[in-house]
């Protein structure tokens, strides 16, 4: 198995107040720290035995980490106390731990598991090092061109790397694949006097052994100071956003769950949590429209909609801690199904009291049958259109959050047109609509389905 030597030995000076009293690696991003999001990066690819060298109040970070049984990994730790030198230094107080071929990371970088994945596909001979470069420098936002390190890449060979480079096409990203050959070229960067982690990689490099991987349209950022740590954190937020969210979860919910989600996140609320919060909200919701009455209605579509913005944290949540699961995908799915029922017959009952007319339970029960069928459809529709898309972007997509808008919709318009018109024709024409739209909706996907099938056979 790969392991991973993280480098968490400086101080961090260009945070000033943040990293007084404790070391950069522990700063938070989105609750998390640092050093906590590379390490559970890498355990998405299978990386859990991990080489951290610390420094500069380093007893906090391993106060913090522990052996990393809490992350689900193996934590072995180095300390240098040489910390105020160059990385380098603090790679080479690593080797005798490192047994093969290692991932070295930055604890202060934070990056796709892309990268990693594409990463670990690259052939490592005993002699070399493959290190993931960005060739994007032009108007890169989410990088310090005074202080990044930058890279000569001549096709696929790096053939000089530095900080202080005239010529260059790509900055180094700080994620590596190397041999233990990079240690000994450490060492003989060390005698030269450059006790850089750069310093050995330019030996190697005047070797021919240094390989450069684009990054492409993986994403990383050396959060380097706080300007780019608010940047990092308004990336990783955009980044919740889905092909999959429907029109009104992209332009409405989204916007807003973000914002809960940034706030929930500092404390210390679960995704589970989360979705139970989700689901008794629509039950409550329920309550309001078996009560009855203009202002109960409106009450109860308020309350739905507001449900099914808190709907987007859990999984918002669970993205961004890297807390997702099976068993939190499978019961958030079964408990929407439920408020969505819930909601439905709520809205059934109550225009059934208000005129017992079985033509309304009939519509009644064509709307609830199309929302589940909706919902069972989503997983096959959801598929096609990633296949198709190939996360290029957005597709058409109908469903729950667009239900429950109509839903908060028709029951505000109730409240304000209720000197005007009948509340019994409002909602039995809202029931009328989610029949129509979702049954309408299931159709459509059946008739692409067919299309693709058809295509597909030929």
């Amino acid at each position: 198995m790969t392991q991973a030597v993280i480098l968490a030995a400086g101080r961090g000076e260009r945070f000033q107040e943040l990293t007084r009293d404790k070391p950069k690696p522990l700063i938070q991003l989105l609750g998390l720290t640092l050093i906590e999001r590379v390490i559970l990066t890498a355990k998405q690819v299978g990386i859990k035995d991990f080489v951290v060298v610390v420094g500069y109040q380093g007893e906090k970070i391993q106060k913090h980490l522990g052996s990393g049984e809490k992350l689900g990994v193996k934590i072995t730790y180095v300390k240098n106390k040489e910390w105020r030198k160059g990385n380098g230094v603090s790679l080479l107080k690593a080797k005798k731990f490192v047994q093969r071929n290692f991932l070295l990371l930055m604890s202060d970088h934070v990056f796709d598991k892309s990268v990693l994945i594409k990463l670990l596909q690259e052939n490592v001979e005993r002699n070399e090092v493959v290190l993931v470069v960005d060739r994007n420098i032009k108007d890169n936002g989410f990088v310090d061109e005074k202080d990044a390190t930058k890279v000569l890449v001549k096709e696929d060979k790096i053939v000089d790397i530095g900080k202080n480079l005239r010529e260059y096409n790509a900055y180094d990203t700080g994620v590596f694949y190397c041999s233990s050959s990079l240690f000994d070229a450490l060492e003989k960067s060390l005698k030269k006097g450059d006790d850089s982690l750069s310093g050995g990689i330019k030996v190697l490099a005047e070797k021919g052994c240094v390989r450069a991987l684009d990054i492409q349209k993986g994403f990383w950022v050396d959060v380097d100071n706080e300007k780019l740590l608010q940047k990092t954190q308004a990336l990783l937020l955009s980044k919740l956003k889905k092909p999959s969210d429907g029109p009104v979860s992209r332009y409405l919910n989204r916007p807003v769950s973000t914002r809960i989600t940034k706030y929930l996140l500092k404390k210390n609320v679960t995704p589970n949590q989360i979705t139970i919060s989700s689901f008794l909200l629509c039950c409550l919701s329920t309550l309001f429209f078996l009560v009855g009455g203009n202002i109960n209605l409106a009450f109860g579509g308020l309350i739905a909609q507001i449900s099914s913005i808190v709907d987007g944290c859990d999984g918002e949540i669970a993205r961004l801690k890297f807390l997702e699961t099976e068993f939190g995908r499978w019961i958030d799915a079964v408990l929407d199904r439920y408020a969505d029922a819930f909601l439905i017959i709520g809205l059934t009952f109550y225009v059934y009291w208000l005129n017992k007319n079985l033509v309304f339970l009939l519509i009644g029960f064509f709307s609830l049958l199309g929302t589940f069928m909706n919902s069972y459809t989503a997983d096959k529709y959801d598929g096609l259109m990633k296949k198709q898309l190939q996360s290029k972007g957005h597709y058409l997509r109908v469903g729950r959050d667009v239900r429950i808008f109509l839903i908060f919709l028709f029951t505000m318009l109730n409240l304000l047109l209720s000197p005007f018109v009948d509340t019994l024709f409002l909602i039995v024409s809202l029931l009328l609509l989610l029949a129509v739209l979702t049954n309408g909706e299931n159709l459509r996907r059946i008739i692409l389905m067919h299309k693709v099938n058809t295509i597909e056979c030929r």
